[in-house]
């Protein structure tokens, strides 16, 4: 497991791979920890590979939940309109989870705050072209075939989920009703015309995977 603490927001996020729950005793150890509503989520899945995704998804919670004094088995864990999971007996601690292949990544934050891993594959034009904005779309476009195409792909993708997820919004808002910019300084921003609050983003590159963590800042915050 891996622990990225960021300056704002008092934001800490959170990684692990899968490989670490290949031990069947290590496995059941972790499972054994958890809240029933958790190991229950472990129990839905037939495939190992996705209950181990949704147990190390518990480990994170759990891990994150300890650094403010809870216990993950006593959490009580909301929904929000459009799925978004929340804490309603701690409204002041805000998390989000996501996961691809074989990593999990978990972010909490005094902010709004959502994320988005994925493992990389060939880009996917078609898609890009039928969900993204035309910006986006020619900028995917404008990178050589291979590697850059598909790290800009994945790039891009990663920023826009994080950011329907800061925002709450999840598969309501249109992919193409914003746009993501890579700014001639290499900083993403995000053009949108949903609210007024500010939206920054932190980026993570590892071997296989691209992710991203978006922050949702109230003005008055």
């Amino acid at each position: 497991m891996k622990h990225l603490v960021i300056e704002k927001y008092g934001a800490k996020l959170y990684l692990m791979h899968t490989k670490e729950l290949k031990d069947e005793s290590h496995f059941d150890e972790h499972y054994k920890s958890l809240s029933i509503a958790r190991r229950k989520k472990v129990d839905s899945y037939m495939r190992l590979e996705d209950k181990r995704l949704s147990l190390a998804a518990g480990i994170l919670m759990k891990k994150g939940l300890e650094n403010y004094g809870l216990q993950e088995r006593e959490a009580v864990v909301a929904y929000g309109e459009n799925g978004k999971p929340y804490l309603p007996e701690h409204p002041s601690i805000h998390f989000n989870l996501s996961h691809s292949g074989e990593m999990v990544l978990a972010v909490f934050a005094e902010v709004e705050a959502g994320c988005d891993i994925e493992k990389m594959q060939d880009a996917d034009m078609e898609l890009a072209k039928r969900f993204f904005s035309s910006g986006e779309y020619q900028y995917i476009a404008g990178q050589p075939e291979g590697k850059k195409r598909r790290e800009a792909f994945y790039r891009l993708w990663t920023l826009k989920e994080s950011f329907t997820k800061a925002a709450g919004t999840g598969f309501s808002l249109p992919l193409n009703s914003f746009e993501i910019r890579i700014m001639p300084d290499g900083r993403a921003d995000v053009f949108h015309d949903l609210d007024v609050a500010d939206y920054q983003f932190k980026e993570i590159r590892l071997e296989e995977y691209y992710a991203a963590v978006c922050f949702r800042r109230p003005f008055y915050f």
